[in-house]
């Protein structure tokens, strides 16, 4: 297809895979584009479950996945191992989704090559350089490299704007996580098996916990308030945590919540049971950024731990409802929605202010525009 727009979409973890799957679907369909998948594989096995189910076959896989990895050797790693990737297609685009590591080097390595980057999922700012880390700072390079922004809210695009981005090159289409829930939500899965088989009696907490800025005593804290909210719930509730890979998620969470009765720790999940998960869930207490996006779609609410969150709307919304790492905070907001159905039904009932599904739909037209 010499006269196709060649479109280049690099991404390494599962998060990105999730949000960038709609996108490719919609590449893919697209008879004047020439679509061309690059994995880093960042998050190895993580990643590899949605590529299946989404049924996407990268045309590059580079594997950089290493265990405890440092920022900066896997940033090395990225650019070595995509030099060569980006010299051999010589795309018009090059597409990338997200905050990660992987993003902002492929990103940078993109215009260095002098390849145009197209950013999905632009403009999310906490304005604090460590909160979260490195994610906040990856993200201002981006939006001092990408030549289109896909702002999934007007929030994000009002974030760029007072970035001195031009308003042009800003587009507003909706988070693509929306997209992919509609895609996947209808599939049928059967929960509760293997590790979920006893609990589809007795209302579920979903708990996951990761970030790189909890690690250390917010975790802990995170966990003795988990354990309380257990203590007080045993026989009525079930905290179900799918513990993230991380060894420094690992160790203090077997260390700290391994025995307790009624909490349950599992591998990580699959998306199509994760989503099914969300959705059969009472409550969620969550650091993780994209389950803020998917649950209210879902009709789940979503209690935030984290100091700070780049998704405003959800808060805005009444959707979530930020708390922090202070233990006693995390198990009063926790008991307030556990035995208050009023309070519940107010948040589960929210507006989901994060699009209408038609995002990728929008970045491939915006994609199309701009070559015109």
């Amino acid at each position: 297809m010499p006269d196709a727009l060649r479109v280049l979409s690099i991404f390494g973890t599962r998060p990105e895979a999730i949000k960038m799957a709609p996108v490719l679907k919609r590449l893919s369909a697209t008879p004047s584009v020439e679509s061309i998948v690059c994995i880093t594989a960042q998050h190895r096995e993580m990643l590899d479950q949605v590529l299946e189910l989404f049924d996407i076959r990268p045309d590059y896989d580079l594997d950089l996945m290493k265990p405890d990895q440092p920022l900066g050797e896997l940033t090395a790693n990225v650019f070595e191992g995509l030099g060569p990737v980006i010299k051999s297609v010589v795309p018009d685009w090059v597409l990338v989704q997200g905050d990660t590591t992987t993003v902002m080097s492929a990103a940078l390595l993109a215009y260095y090559h002098r390849v145009k980057v197209g950013h999905v999922e632009a403009g999310l700012r906490t304005g604090d350089k460590y909160q979260p880390f490195p994610e906040e700072i990856n993200r201002r390079v981006l939006g001092a490299v990408a030549d289109l922004h896909f702002a999934p809210t007007e929030w994000a695009q009002n974030n760029l704007l007072k970035e001195s981005v031009s308003p042009e090159k800003i587009i507003v289409t909706g988070n693509t996580v929306i997209d992919a829930l509609n895609l996947v939500i209808q599939r049928p899965v059967e929960l509760f098996v293997g590790p979920l088989a006893d609990l589809s009696d007795g209302r579920i907490i979903l708990v996951t916990v990761h970030r790189r800025e909890n690690f250390g005593e917010p975790m802990e804290r995170i966990f003795e308030a988990l354990r309380e909210i257990a203590r007080h719930y045993e026989g009525r509730a079930h905290l179900v945590y799918p513990v993230h890979l991380n060894p420094r998620v690992q160790e203090p969470a077997k260390r700290m919540l391994s025995g307790v009765p009624n909490i349950h720790l599992i591998e990580p999940l699959a998306y199509l049971p994760m989503v099914h998960l969300i959705k059969r869930a009472h409550i969620i207490l969550t650091d993780s950024g994209g389950i803020q996006e998917e649950a209210p779609g879902l009709g789940t609410p979503v209690l935030v731990l984290r100091e700070r969150t780049e998704r405003p709307e959800a808060l805005e919304a009444g959707s979530a409802l930020l708390v922090g790492t202070d233990k006693d905070r995390i198990v009063s907001e926790t008991r307030r929605l556990m035995d208050d159905p009023k309070a519940h039904a107010a948040m589960a009932t929210a507006v989901n202010p994060f699009g209408d599904g038609q995002a990728a739909e929008r970045v491939v037209e915006a994609l199309l525009a701009a070559q015109e």
